[in-house]
């Protein structure tokens, strides 16, 4: 088996530390000894992004917030299902990551970075939550492996009550706040109800058809109008 190679490594802002690693064609992104993500396991990550475009439905120029670059999946994915209108900001805290976007993940990446619809942020996605008020038609977040501060702990914020109320003033009427995690957290989903958004919570496995784990998408929705269901495409 080949072995994996540790390519950079990089410093969490308030602590920790990020490693990027390479096997072959395969990518990880390690936090300790827990894995982030993993360039061969992207399905629930690409149905955040898919499923959030389908809520959005036929809105006119939609602004889509990540909170996360990671490995690119959801941006990726959200590009596919977002039209030539769309808006999608990006958030990530650490310059590290968009650096091994551009240099040695570069291949996974595509051309998403240069595509005129995105605007990389390197900055705190709460601070751009907290910052706008109804500025975003959806907010995507996958910056921990689940609603809690894992990857650091001023993140626990983004899940609190201070964090969710703060995401639906940014949410416009019907908005979307859709919220990935690697296992469920009742408490969670809870919090969400009280801070006034609808929700649905999602089971997708890990590796789509394919079977591996079962990860957890919530789908808030905030008051307001509701997202108009996306038309199917007409054959030619």
């Amino acid at each position: 088996m080949i072995p994996w190679q540790l390519l950079d490594t990089a410093t969490m802002p308030g602590g920790g530390e990020l490693r990027l690693k390479r096997r072959g064609a395969e990518f990880s992104i390690m936090s300790g000894q827990i894995e982030l993500m993993n360039s061969r396991l992207s399905s629930s990550e690409e149905a955040l992004a898919t499923k959030s475009c389908n809520r959005l439905g036929d809105r006119a120029r939609p602004h889509m917030l990540i909170g996360g670059l990671g490995m690119g999946f959801t941006l990726r994915t959200a590009l596919t299902g977002l039209g030539p209108d769309a808006r999608v900001t990006v958030a990530e805290l650490v310059p590290a990551v968009v650096a091994w976007a551009r240099g040695p993940m570069a291949e996974i990446f595509g051309t998403s970075l240069t595509d005129p619809r995105v605007s990389i942020r390197e900055t705190d996605v709460g601070d751009l939550i907290r910052s706008g008020a109804a500025a975003y038609d959806a907010i995507l977040l996958d910056v921990d492996n689940g609603p809690e501060g894992l990857s650091r702990d001023a993140n626990n914020e983004l899940y609190g009550m201070g964090g969710l109320r703060a995401a639906r003033t940014a949410l416009r009427p019907g908005g979307i706040l859709a919220v990935w995690s690697s296992a469920p957290a009742p408490a969670f989903t809870q919090r969400l109800r009280e801070a006034g958004f609808s929700v649905d919570e999602i089971r997708v496995r890990a590796n789509g058809t394919g079977g591996g784990a079962r990860h957890v998408i919530w789908m808030a929705a905030s008051p307001g109008a509701p997202a108009l269901p996306r038309r199917p495409s007409r054959a030619p």
